[in-house]
């Protein structure tokens, strides 16, 4: 389907010089970067993308499921038990609960991640994910039903750290834009299933008991799918460089593993890749296991004001709130009641399901600066626009409408897809575990932040003020990308990192 790869006349030298523990020739001159086409078939690279995603659609149906979990277990009618007369700190214990396992997941993945690798760690995140579910689905009383959201958040934490490193580090590089981005499209997917869930069961008597134990077949599917995967190839040469494993052991299990992910039946149609990407892991110096101060140090430094930048505009732009709002500017646009409520939830799922497929389709042709500079200047005139409703255009509720549409589009071409493929890209392979798990954190962290202060700020400044202060971070949000993040469009991850 792509091009052969370019030949290297210095591999077998170079593999000589590494066997006699010389560094290659390339350290002494310009970095080593690997041909910009991948051959590969697209047959071979739909199992290693479907099962990490399937790690995002979990994350996603929980948000959508929750939404109409709560109605019916707070329901005298429809909870099924004895304890439905949730105070408002247990119903945001309910709804928040993943979200505190999910910093605790990320803090976990900071430790573990580089000791168990992509694969493992997705494998602990499908089991967490399943004991959630279950003690969730099943809980006789409140603490139980805590202890259940808490594990499934911590699955939520592994997925989302471990997902985009291994998408991103057996994709290959002409489609990893759009597989990654295709992992957002995932939560949106799950989003959209979980309100169909909370629309299917609201009125059943335990019905969130149902929403919840929904999910359990693809914690299964996941776990059982990663299992059948192959492990990351750079992983496993990373590993072998910093003396955790024989070289050329090593060498033969990423090019049977290269094989298996791109489709080859010969192995000597990737083994030059294998070389080449052992050439470049040495000459980045990567020999000796990443410290925790090398994190803000040199080019990593760089990364992580990247990554953690996108991530914590993404959510200080109102994400959260944008979307708490929703309901409320509907109803000022004539709609009502609870069916209304969970149809209206379901078309702004398919919205941004559909925006999201566009971001997916058109990431690896336009790039990323462009759909984020484009995106966010869509962001920032939205929420102006919403602060101009609550202040000025109180008697015009369509403004508020378009407003909410022109956001959600917007977010779903840009902060959305695109927040999730940069941090996966740019971090160096040496540090990319540990770099990811912080970012995935200042994600989950900077989504509490706002959720919580939201509601203290809207009584103190008004609500008007406070989406126009939104807006505001937008317009720096904007700055800080025009001035800042790369294009990656193209690029090898061995690539970006001697771009850095």
């Amino acid at each position: 389907m792509a091009d052969e790869p370019l030949s290297n006349s210095n591999s077998t030298t170079n593999n000589k010089r590494r066997a006699e523990g010389i560094r290659p020739d390339c350290e002494s001159t310009e970095p080593l970067l690997l041909a910009p086409h991948e051959p590969y078939r697209l047959s071979a690279a739909i199992l290693p993308f479907l099962f990490p995603a399937l790690g995002g659609l979990l994350y996603g149906y929980d948000i959508g499921a929750t939404s109409g979990a709560t109605i019916s277990l707070k329901s005298s009618t429809f909870s099924g038990t004895t304890w439905y007369n949730l105070s408002s700190l247990q119903t945001g214990l309910v709804v928040s609960g993943s979200l505190y396992g999910a910093l605790i997941g990320s803090i976990l993945a900071f430790n573990i991640a580089d000791f168990l690798g992509r694969r493992r760690e997705l494998i602990f995140s499908s089991v967490s994910y399943l004991i959630g579910a279950l003690l969730t689905a099943a809980a006789p009383n409140f603490p139980i039903m805590v202890v259940g959201r808490f594990f499934y958040g911590i699955g939520i934490g592994l997925a989302m750290h471990a997902a985009p490193m291994y998408i991103a580090e057996t994709a290959p590089s002409q489609i990893r834009g759009m597989l990654i981005s295709l992992k957002e499209f995932f939560i949106v997917l799950g989003m959209l299933l979980g309100y169909i869930a909370g629309s299917l069961f609201v009125e059943v008597v335990s019905g969130w008991r149902y929403m919840y134990a929904t999910s359990t077949p693809l914690c299964l599917i996941m776990g059982i799918g990663m299992c059948w995967l192959p492990c990351s190839p750079r992983w496993l040469l990373l590993c072998a460089i910093q003396g955790k494993g024989n070289l050329t052991e090593s060498k033969k299990n990423a090019t049977h593993c290269l094989c298996r992910l791109r489709g080859q039946a010969s192995p000597d149609l990737v083994l030059e890749q294998v070389n080449l990407i052992l050439d470049e892991l040495s000459y980045v110096d990567q020999e000796t296991q990443a410290g925790f101060s090398e994190i803000f140090q040199g080019k990593c430094l760089k990364a992580m004001i990247i990554g953690c930048g996108l991530v914590f505009f993404q959510q200080v732009t109102g994400q959260p709130s944008v979307l708490y709002y929703a309901a409320t500017i509907l109803q000022s646009a004539g709609f009502s009641g609870a069916s209304d409520a969970t149809r209206v939830s379901i078309l702004l799922g398919l919205l941004k399901l559909i925006m999201t497929g566009v971001a997916v389709l058109v990431v690896d042709r336009l790039g990323r600066r462009p759909l984020l500079i484009g995106g966010v200047s869509g962001i920032a005139v939205s929420l102006f626009l919403l602060s101009s409703y609550y202040t000025l255009l109180k008697d015009a509720p369509y403004v508020a409408v378009i407003a909410l549409l022109l956001y959600v589009g917007c977010y779903q071409l840009s902060f959305g897809p695109i927040g999730w493929l940069m941090i996966s890209e740019v971090f160096p392979l040496r540090l990319r575990g540990r770099g990811l798990s912080i970012a995935v954190l200042v994600n989950f962290a900077s989504n509490a932040l706002v959720t919580f202060a939201f509601s203290p700020l809207e009584d103190l400044i008004g609500t008007g003020i406070l989406f126009c202060g939104f807006g505001v971070i937008a317009v720096a949000s904007l700055v800080f990308i025009f001035c800042i993040v790369p294009e990656t469009k193209g690029l090898t991850l061995e690539e970006i990192e001697a771009s850095l």
